[in-house]
């Protein structure tokens, strides 16, 4: 954005806020304070992370190092009947993957119209909702993540937040104004609706399967735990 841009939208700002100076905004905006976040469903937020992508019908799996991640994804894949072939976004992180210990040919680029399935890597994880980010971008396609019927992505366990005014702030700190990202998309589950005459229908306008596997966990028992609790809410 440049500085004519923003002062723009600044002044329109104050016209609609009946001439108060910028001080006088900001000083009433910090009296407004903020909400409570959500109660997470475990102390931990990569634990919670996952017990939320559960909840919000998502599948999950966690990989201790790269040779367990590529394995785990020819898993998923053989599961879905889907071909080896796996469409990958342009990730740097990803690159360097061992693809022949899972019996993968790896595609890079950006989806196009049939893609059965690809792979991207979330740049943040919000325990507080269960959701993935990413920013929009060369190394990250939109297209990549909401076009293939499985939708299969990459976090971190050390990117893992506790909420979502976290995320957004870490995502800040990240980008100055001159390298603002395109779009920041914040996946919560698979594409579904139940709008039409009441059915849950799902793949309307997305992802038909979301599958998350969590990177660099050192204990995979979190992730029975995040199983239990996700059956506790269910029952």
């Amino acid at each position: 954005m440049t500085d004519s841009a923003r002062s723009d939208i600044y002044a329109r700002v104050r016209r609609a806020s009946h001439r108060q100076s910028a001080e006088s905004i900001a000083r009433e905006h910090a009296l407004l304070g903020s909400g409570p976040s959500a109660a997470l469903p475990h102390a931990d937020p990569v634990i919670a992370l996952m017990c939320n992508v559960l909840r919000n019908s998502g599948t999950l799996a966690v990989a201790t190092d790269r040779t367990a991640l590529v394995k785990e994804i020819g898993r998923y894949l053989v599961e879905q009947n889907c071909s080896r072939k796996l469409l990958v976004s342009n990730d740097r992180r990803l690159a360097a993957l061992p693809w022949r210990d899972g019996g993968l040919l790896p595609r890079f680029g950006q989806a196009q119209d049939g893609e059965q399935a690809a792979l991207s890597f979330a740049q943040l994880g919000i325990a507080e909702t269960g959701s993935l980010v990413t920013v929009t971008g060369k190394a990250t396609p939109s297209a990549n993540i909401l076009l293939p019927e499985n939708a299969i992505m990459l976090v971190d366990a050390a990117t893992v937040v506790p909420t979502l005014h976290e995320a957004l702030t870490a995502l800040d700190h990240t980008h100055d104004d001159t390298q603002q990202p395109r779009g920041i998309n914040i996946i919560s589950g698979p594409s579904r609706t139940a709008d039409i005459a009441m059915k849950l229908v799902t793949g309307v306008h997305g992802p038909r399967l979301w599958h998350v596997i969590v990177c660099g966990v050192e204990d995979e028992t979190c992730l029975l735990q995040a199983r239990e609790l996700a059956d506790q809410q269910v029952n």
